[in-house]
């Protein structure tokens, strides 16, 4: 007797023609753009390439672009974690305002958000002029530019630390307070390894944002040479003068710096990952009774 079976129809078309698309769209969006970025830069040659890349100017840029970008994107790895774990853990009064108030920076133009920062922090602002009697000068200094790379990256973090800490389970801090550990003990060593690569690749997401913001920062930096300039200011700075192989040679350094600390994060995963999973196996191998005492009478 022949039987015959039919496969049910998946709602998507098959393999080949989604892996298709999918490169296509990839190609035309993110590859060919980027591979013409390279192209350009090839054109000169490296004596012109280490002119325009490594002039005193540009290289003081660097220095404050990653300075910012590393210290913003710690700082909002430290608060963007204490804002996820607020926002899973503990139901209060405006919790879904606050829940939005974070996707502000995603949803805000970045010429507003750089307008608004320096209206607020400015001397005569609402923020500045409590600041400015202690010294403390933000707008139109390097302080402004990480203020502004700070409200950039935080929703980064915590987007990525919020749905891990949602599927954490209780039990094991549970387990940790009934075993006598103390609540740092407990976060340290049970609730931080399991957050570490959710919290690691969104601190890695906001450092590679914050290496090419320009909108928010060039209203409150004060864009002053060998001071307050970011790179991306120096790349359009090129585009206006026509120097297109110039500013395609500063984007692609902008852009080996993210590459490199994305490839970075997903290394210390990949490491974190195996040996969670190592961990696991020697646990698994540990706790199966051994052959001599699978038949022994209790």
């Amino acid at each position: 007797m022949t039987t015959f079976s039919f496969r049910k129809p998946g709602v998507l078309p098959g393999f080949g023609l989604t892996l298709g698309i999918t490169v296509t769209y990839l190609s035309l969006v993110v590859l060919i753009p980027l591979c013409a970025a390279f192209f350009k830069a090839a054109t000169l040659d490296w004596a012109q390439f280490l002119a325009a890349v490594a002039s005193p100017r540009v290289l003081a840029s660097y220095r404050l672009t990653l300075g910012a970008a590393a210290i913003a994107a710690f700082i909002n790895g430290v608060f963007g974690l204490l804002v996820a774990w607020v926002l899973v853990r503990y139901p209060f009064p405006g919790k879904r305002l606050v829940d939005a108030i974070v996707d502000l920076p995603f949803a805000l133009p970045t010429a507003v958000a750089g307008i608004s920062l320096a209206a607020v922090y400015a001397e005569n602002g609402w923020i500045g002029q409590w600041l400015a009697p202690l010294g403390l000068k933000v707008a139109f200094t390097p302080l402004g530019v990480l203020v502004a790379l700070t409200f950039i990256g935080l929703p980064f973090v915590v987007r990525t630390v919020e749905p891990v800490l949602e599927d954490f389970e209780r039990a094991q801090e549970e387990a940790a307070a009934c075993l006598g550990a103390s609540r740092w003990q407990t976060f340290s060593r049970v609730v931080l390894p399991a957050l570490a690569p959710a919290l690691s690749t969104g601190v890695a997401l906001a450092f590679a944002r914050a290496l090419g913001e320009y909108g928010s920062v060039i209203f409150i930096a004060g864009n002053i040479p060998m001071k307050s300039e970011v790179t991306s200011l120096l790349i359009i700075t090129k585009l206006e003068q026509y120097d297109y192989a110039g500013a395609t040679a500063l984007a692609v350094v902008m852009l080996v710096a993210s590459f490199a600390m994305l490839f970075a994060i997903n290394a210390v995963q990949w490491h974190w990952q195996r040996r969670t999973i190592g961990r696991r196996r020697v646990r698994t191998r540990g706790s199966k009774p051994s052959a001599g005492t699978q038949g022994a009478p209790s």
